[in-house]
């Protein structure tokens, strides 16, 4: 590639010596002639040159005054001028030199020397350029720097402040890092873990598939987002967000894996216990309504499917409106939840106990023999153990306003409606009705009895 000349604006008002000058060099460099400093400075400034000749006696407006318009301008303030003369006094040197002029040439002009020094500054200014562009190079590339440093800084804050765990892994999961959270949430110290695999974490909660999917999608460079169940190190179960990503280097190479986790403890047991309430009475935590209608509808089902028969136990207690009448609901609402103790210890894990409002209890029993007369004794066996177990006494220790205890006794007994049904032999809350129909007929025949219901 041919290397661009250098392009020399020569200013003088002397024809002549122009013309001299300019073919002795036009060989090396581009020319650009002026016959005065104002056409000088126009060209200048329209087409910036490598360096100026400039000849110091002109009419109107000398070098001196064209050099010090040169300098005052900020694109020309850095091309190099030479004063051209035929004086040779210290002063006019002294001038020119403070303002700005690289050097001078005495007239008569000697080409060769001449040429020399306009080739010695063009190769300073370049090398000045070059120095320049050195200098604005590092220093674009220390701001940088102290940029990149200080979003680090602040970065490596963030973290270390982060409510959210963070840990940073080798590819091989062998912890590097972890943030002060982690250490809060886990009750594991930095040094503890430093080194080990995060799996020391788990719970058994989670099964194999879903680590397996995880550490699939993260080993081909896709970020992996779940929950997860970990173990504390006191023991405790806690949840987890999980967001892990992979950290690739300049190349796209994954270097580490970074982890973080935002414990969700408090919101799923929250959730469980919105999800509970909507199911459970929230006076004795047993199966509401709600709940009853689809334990009833997977009794039918299981009927059907195992070719068994169940059991819907309607109950009510004799003798409660009395005690709420004479110590209050809070009382009444003691018994009731001793009731419904006494009840689920009646009966097997896999049945239901329901409240069904008041002092109105249901039951249902599966899994009975398919023949009738053997599952009506069955279901004639739970009634029973039930009406006996809810006569007994029961001894309700209330704290009064003195904070003492006052232990009141009170007599209880129970009314039992039964039905005996299979598969869907009605609906359930036909069931339910025939069974309230019995157990009114028990209440009617003196309370304290179980009647079953049969079919008219």
């Amino acid at each position: 590639m041919t290397k661009a000349k250098p392009k020399i604006l020569a200013i003088d008002d002397v024809p002549a010596n122009l013309w001299t000058l300019g073919s002795a060099l036009d060989d090396e460099f581009i020319m650009q002639i002026a016959s005065s400093g104002a056409m000088g400075l126009t060209l200048a400034s329209q087409s910036p040159p490598n360096l100026i000749l400039l000849d110091v006696m002109m009419p109107e407006m000398d070098g001196f005054e064209t050099c010090s318009r040169i300098k005052a301008q900020p694109t020309l303030k850095d091309i190099p001028v030479i004063f051209v003369t035929a004086m040779h006094d210290v002063d006019s040197e002294m001038t020119g030199l403070a303002l700005g002029a690289a050097d001078y040439i005495t007239k008569p002009i000697h080409v060769g020397i001449a040429r020399q020094r306009i080739r010695n500054l063009l190769e300073r200014e370049h090398l000045r350029r070059q120095v320049e562009a050195q200098r604005d190079q590092l220093t674009a590339e220390v701001i940088q720097r102290q940029q990149t440093e200080d979003m680090l800084r602040q970065l490596s804050v963030t973290v270390e402040q982060s409510p959210a765990s963070v840990i940073i892994t080798d590819l091989n999961a062998c912890i590097e890092y972890v943030n002060p959270q982690f250490t809060e949430a886990t009750g594991y110290s930095a040094a503890e873990v430093m080194g080990q695999n995060p799996r020391f974490l788990q719970s058994k909660q989670i099964s194999k598939e879903i680590f397996g999917s995880m550490w699939q999608q993260l080993t081909s460079g896709q970020v992996w987002r779940g929950e997860l169940i970990n173990r504390r190190k006191n023991g405790e179960i806690y949840w987890e967000d999980t967001h892990i990503a992979p950290i690739k280097n300049a190349l796209g190479v994954v270097t580490h894996y970074v982890a973080v986790k935002i414990e969700t403890t408090k919101r799923k047991q929250l959730e469980d216990q919105v999800q509970h309430l909507a199911f459970h009475d929230p006076l004795t935590k047993l199966a509401n309504r709600r709940l009853l209608d689809d334990r009833m509808s997977q009794a039918m089902a299981a009927s059907k499917r195992n070719a068994t028969r169940c059991a819907a136990m309607v109950l009510d207690l004799d003798n409660f409106k009395p005690l709420n009448d004479e110590h209050g609901h809070l009382v009444g609402d003691l018994l009731l939840f001793n009731a419904a103790k006494r009840l689920m210890a009646c009966v097997r894990q896999v049945d239901t106990v329901a409240r069904f409002g008041g002092d109105e209890f249901v039951v249902i029993i599966g899994s009975l023999n398919l023949d009738m007369a053997v599952s009506t004794s069955q279901a004639m066996i739970v009634a029973e153990k039930i009406r006996s177990t809810l006569s007994e006494p029961y001894l309700l220790e209330v704290k009064q306003p003195d904070d003492t205890t006052k232990t009141i006794e009170h007599h209880c007994t129970a009314s039992i409606g039964v039905v005996v049904f299979a598969n869907h032999d009605a609906s359930s809350a036909d069931i339910l009705k025939w069974a309230d129909s019995a157990m009114y007929k028990a209440k009617d025949e003196g309370r304290n009895s179980i009647r079953f219901w049969m079919q008219p």
